[in-house]
Order: structure tokens, then C-alpha cells, then sequence
């Protein structure tokens, strides 16, 4: 089980701006430490949680941060409609838009995605995979 992701960020404001648009929506709370950012999924008392912590930080060696080519974080919602809400929002909040909400020939027929980068150039998916909800076959 993956226990924690992190980014890199050189403006932890923009960053903080950038993932709370969707985060805290998400139920994650934000925790800050030594100047980084922690993202720390929810979880029942006593359980531990079922989605690992999301962290944005300095790099270590303090370079510049730059993003992974074919590296991406995706983060699921729980409808199409959360996954365009919280896409707008993460655009409202410093982020760039990498793929519009909607489905994707190559995925499945529920899958409906929206794709961002944060204002440091990470790339982000916001994705839902409810058979509950219209496919794009429907």
C-alpha cells in the first residue's frame, strides 16, 4: 500500500491555494510542518486511513522543483459533477487546465477524468468511476 506522495513546490502559497480548491472537498485535512504543506486523507477513529497523505514540499536539496514528465497524482471523486466542481476550482485557484472534465476513449466506460497542472507544473488527475452514473456509451 502506497503510504505517502509527494510534489515539489518553490511557493507553498500558490501551492497551499492550489490543492486546498480540492483537497479539503475531498475530506483531507491540511496540516503545515516546517513550512510544507501535509494533506492528510480521512479516516474513521481507530482506523487507519485508506488513502495515503499528500505532501507538498521544498525539494531537499534545495534546487528548483520541476515536474516529473509522465508523472501524475490522481485523486478520485465521488461524482462526475464533484470531478468538474473541483476541477473549476482548482483552475479558479492558480492551476492549468491539461484536459477538460469527461470521458476518454482509452479508459473505461465510467471513467470520467479532468486532468490540471498546479502552478508548479505537477500533473493532477480528478477522476471518477461510478457505474451509478451515465457512461459514455449511454
Amino acid at each position: 500500500m502506497i503510504a505517502y506522495v509527494t510534489v515539489g513546490a518553490d511557493d507553498m502559497v500558490s501551492a497551499e491555494r492550489f490543492y486546498s480548491a480540492f483537497l479539503l472537498a475531498l475530506g483531507y485535512s491540511l496540516e503545515e510542518y516546517h513550512g510544507d504543506l501535509s494533506y492528510i486523507p480521512p479516516a474513521q477513529p481507530s482506523q487507519k486511513p485508506t488513502s495515503p497523505d499528500f505532501y507538498v514540499k521544498s525539494p531537499f536539496d534545495g534546487g528548483p522543483t520541476s515536474a516529473g514528465n509522465g508523472c501524475m497524482v490522481a485523486f478520485e471523486a465521488s461524482s462526475q459533477i464533484q470531478v468538474r466542481e473541483l476541477h473549476a476550482a482548482a483552475l479558479a485557484a492558480g492551476g492549468a487546465d491539461e484536459g477538460q472534465p469527461g470521458f476518454r476513449a482509452s479508459y473505461g466506460s465510467h471513467f470520467y477524468v479532468g486532468y490540471l497542472r498546479d502552478p508548479h507544473g505537477n500533473k493532477v488527475a480528478l477522476f471518477c468511476d461510478n457505474p451509478d452514473e451515465p457512461g459514455r456509451d449511454d
